[in-house]
């Protein structure tokens, strides 16, 4: 699954909690040497046999499904998991055909299980579950869900399924948890003129009268239950073939040739994959099917052979689209794809080893696209992917790589940066450590030794070890997995003898806000180097001391693999200032991230960061342009509510932006590289955040132009410009967005106009925004976007609108989704009774449901912090520098 890109603010400018389930209930020393189940032990599903009639216009459908199953041990009762199901009929029979016997149902929402009762012990064998049952079509991506859409042929409804992580149960009566693996054969009974797709290809079709058709797709192979898909609607499918393999991009009828990027992507990254991975894709087909809408919680699901994606991710519109969206595309496919390995042919046993799928995913995501597309320059993103994970690592909330999931709702909660983000981190610095080919070659180990099975971080460990030469990789991978936190690598003074620098280095841990915090240890794998010389690495447990080639500058995190923060001393540091220019991009990157985040805790002067900003030349590589824009407009940020110390920070960061801007230019340049394409789009948006007049009149001249003249707003700028006139607009300028909207047939271009509607500064506007949310008008999928949309720039509004129609507001939110969306409702907030409201709420939570909530009051504290003792700080070098 790739998280969502479409969080409301990110959207518009690129444009109760689950239910908690009872614990095993086997002792602890029992539990620890079994997979984890919230279900009774002894019962196995073996294959499905599933027949699904959808009702679209009801928002019902109709169930039936046998299961072969496989009673390891006597027992009265059978419990799977249900959730919002009605059972009809449910009778098990022995599978060597003796008479059947009918259960008693009793179903219990709370736990979301049904528990079919028998009269007579059942003994042990094999045996037929049959149940015939209805269940619910809903409107959010849970389960079997309906979304609704415009198109040139009027309004639309297509359906599919989203069941990861534990919403299959809303589908099938199941044993929905992903160590219990099965085969499935789906049948569905649907209207003829209308495509149904799932995971495998269609295995037959028949008349089933009143215009409806019943279509039966191949068995799949054996898979977890939160893998199955399925989709119906009034489509197109457009195909190729790779290595065998027939690849489709399945989307709404009309839109193929938005696809076609997609399609060829798709074709070289499975062949590539292939040779990586060294075990063919095993399905005979593999589909992308892209779906209008939106979801709070994912952009794209892996679900084997029939990979789900929202239309924003997978489709190219030429007279919207970006070259940030053709990228996102690209990798949002790279990502799930990868998963058709790293989660589908071998998946984690449980939900605490998540970070086997998305770290695995996220990483190749990143590999594949550095590799496919050199020209995008896309290898210093290792960085940024770095500074998230350890943002939300350095504070108290934060949990390992590795976690305890007890419940639905910490299953959901997982899918965070944490796992994400410092997942990849982590496996970009183990790969560096290993070495490419032998990390390679454990890949291929450990796949080929679980291959439709189930596997813990450990299986992947051990086979890193038969290929690692003797290096600790579980001892290292264990010391960044099992335990959370940020490693500080401090460098001792350099001494430097017959063309040799030795340098001792020693290991704290970097924090946010525990300064006094009792440090962690890890083995931490350091490069390091005298600026212009080789690297050299070595492993700090606790302390080192590295001997380097050569005399001059030292560098640590050569290259910037490594997971961990460095802290110099100020002489080391200045010599580093002084030579910026000689260090390669990727370091020049990772010197001022590591500046800025030092600085904003205390570690160093802040002045060291805004040294090297200032420093920067206009010519410089455009990424690190990039880290200075974002960083200036964060720093913006911090002084929100105090115009007259806003108003000195702006002046000076307009002129340090302004020049750049006035080299990248409004049109691009025959030559320019795509890194300068996707700088002009954040230069314009950091220069209109900061409120420079003559950006923001000549983005109003552009959009006030576009009806006489075609090329005032380029398809690329499009975006960028209309977020821009929502930001700043008037109630005029809403009222023609609004306009603009409802009349809008591309579903696509249609949500992303109302996430604009959202983002307006302007309080009485963005309330005509959290009213409208509330209404059909947006769409269903897209009111909980537009709520969080407002709470950037109005916390306090958002988050006491949303409590006041929790009811419906609940109603927008996919339900895995809940007990993140509240709090981030409050995150922008410098307000401290924010943090007394979000206390309240979770308070209303059970425990194992607080986390967001915690790092939501985290994150308000820390933007507290950073406004009380650093931004004096920055006003006094403003002062200094013409601020």
């Amino acid at each position: 699954m790739r998280k969502s890109l479409v969080s409301a603010i990110a959207l518009a400018l690129a444009v109760s909690a689950g239910s908690v389930l009872a614990l095993p209930a086997q002792p602890a020393a029992a539990a620890s040497s079994l997979a984890p189940t919230q279900l009774p032990r002894g019962v196995r599903p073996v294959h499905y046999a599933v027949g699904i009639t959808p009702h679209a216009d009801k928002l019902s459908f109709d169930g039936q499904v046998t299961v072969d199953i496989q009673v390891e041990q006597p027992t009265r009762s059978i419990t799977l998991n249900a959730e919002g199901m009605t059972f009809s009929s449910v009778k098990l029979t022995p599978a060597s055909g003796k008479q059947g016997e009918a259960a008693k149902v009793s179903v219990d929402e709370k736990t979301q299980t049904a528990t079919f009762s028998f009269a007579q012990p059942i003994a042990p064998g094999s045996y037929k579950l049959a149940m015939d049952y209805t269940g619910k079509i809903g409107t959010q991506a849970n389960g079997l869900f309906a979304i609704d859409y415009p198109s040139t042929s009027g309004q639309k409804r297509a359906l599919f399924t989203q069941f990861e992580n534990s919403d299959a149960r809303r589908f099938i009566p199941s044993w929905d948890e992903p160590n219990y693996k099965a085969t499935f054969d789906l049948s569905v009974t649907v209207p003829a003129d209308e495509m149904a797709v799932s995971n495998m290809p269609v295995a037959s079709r028949t008349a089933a009268g009143n215009g409806l058709e019943k279509v039966t797709f191949q068995t799949t192979p054996k898979m977890s239950t939160y893998l199955l898909f399925f989709g119906l609607g009034d489509f197109d499918r457009a195909t190729t073939m790779s290595d065998g393999t027939e690849i489709g991009v399945v989307m709404q009828k009309g839109k193929a040739a938005q696809a076609k990027f997609a399609l060829d992507s798709a074709k070289a990254i499975l062949h590539d994959y292939n040779e990586y991975f060294g075990i063919k894709y095993p399905l005979p087909k593999l589909d992308n099917i892209a779906a209008p809408g939106s979801s709070q919680f994912f952009s794209a699901m892996e679900n084997w052979g029939a990979i789900f994606t929202f239309e924003y991710a997978m489709l190219l519109d030429p007279a919207y689209s970006t070259q940030g969206d053709k990228q996102n595309v690209f990798s949002t496919e790279a990502h799930e794809m990868a998963h058709q390995w790293f989660g589908d042919l071998v998946t984690m046993r449980w939900w605490d080893n998540l970070w086997l799928n998305e770290g695995f995913a996220s990483w190749m995501e990143a590999r594949e696209t550095e590799k496919q597309h050199p020209e995008w320059n896309t290898a210093l993103g290792a960085v940024r992917v770095r500074e998230g994970a350890m943002s939300a690592d350095a504070v108290a909330s934060t949990h390992p790589i590795v976690q305890q999931i007890a419940t639905v709702e910490q299953a959901s909660q997982a899918f965070d940066t944490i796992t994400y983000s410092k997942g990849e981190a982590v496996i970009r610095m183990l790969e560096a450590y290993v070495g490419p080919e032998a990390w390679r070659q454990g890949v291929h180990d450990y796949l080929k030794a679980h291959a439709y099975g189930n596997a813990v971080s450990d299986d992947l460990w051990h086979a890193m070890d038969g290929v690692a030469g003797g290096k600790p990789i579980t001892q290292v991978a264990h010391d960044f997995t099992l335990q959370p936190g940020v490693p500080l690598i401090n460098v001792g003074a350099a001494v430097c003898s017959n063309g040799e620098t030795t340098v001792k280095l020693t290991q704290g841990e970097f924090t946010k806000d525990r300064p006094h915090k009792q440090p962690l240890r890890w083995h931490v794998p350091v490069s390091a180097e005298v600026v212009g010389h080789p690297a050299t690495s070595t492993l700090v447990d606790g302390s080192a001391t590295i001997k380097l080639q050569g005399c001059g500058p030292v560098l640590v995190n050569a290259g910037q693999s490594g997971y961990y923060r460095t802290l110099y001393a100020p002489a080391q540091l200045a010599a580093l200032k002084q030579g910026f220019d000689k260090l390669a991009p990727i370091d020049q990157l990772g010197l001022m991230s590591d500046a800025w985040a030092e600085g904003m805790v205390g570690l160093q002067p802040v002045s060291d960061f805004l040294d090297m900003a200032k420093a920067t030349p206009a010519n410089a590589n455009p990424e690190i342009w990039s880290e200075v824009a974002g960083s200036l407009t964060a720093l913006d940020s911090y002084y929100r509510g105090d115009k007259a110390r806003q108003a000195s920070f702006r002046k000076y960061a307009v002129a340090q932006l302004k020049p750049v801007f006035a080299r990248v230019g409004w049109a691009p340049k025959p030559d320019e590289s795509t890194s300068t394409t996707l700088l002009r789009t954040q230069l314009i948006s950091a220069l209109a955040e900061l409120g420079d007049k003559d950006l923001l009149s000549e983005v109003r001249r552009r959009y006030a132009a576009q009806a006489t003249d075609p090329k005032a707003v380029p398809p690329a700028l499009r975006k960028i410009i209309y977020a821009i006139v929502a930001q700043h607009a008037d109630a005029a300028t809403w009222d023609k967005l609004h306009a603009e909207a409802k009349a809008e047939k591309s579903p696509m271009i249609k949500d992303r106009l109302y996430a604009l509607l959202a983002i307006a500064e302007d309080k009485a506007l963005a309330q005509r925004a959290l009213d409208l949310a509330l209404t059909d008008e947006p769409g269903a999928t897209n009111g909980a976007g537009m709520i969080g949309a407002v709470s950037w720039h109005h916390p306090e509004l958002a988050w006491n609108f949303a409590m006041a129609h929790r009811a419906q507001v609940d109603k927008l939110v996919d339900s895995t989704s809940r007990s993140q969306f509240y709090p981030r409702l409050g995150g922008s907030s410098f307000d401290p009774a924010m943090i007394e409201k979000i206390k309240a709420y979770e308070a209303s939570l059970p425990a194992s449901s607080r986390r967001p909530a915690q790092a939501a009051i985290a994150n308000i504290q820390y933007r507290q912090m950073i406004r009380k003792d650093r931004l004096p700080a920055v006003d006094a070098w403003l002062a200094k520098h013409g601020g």
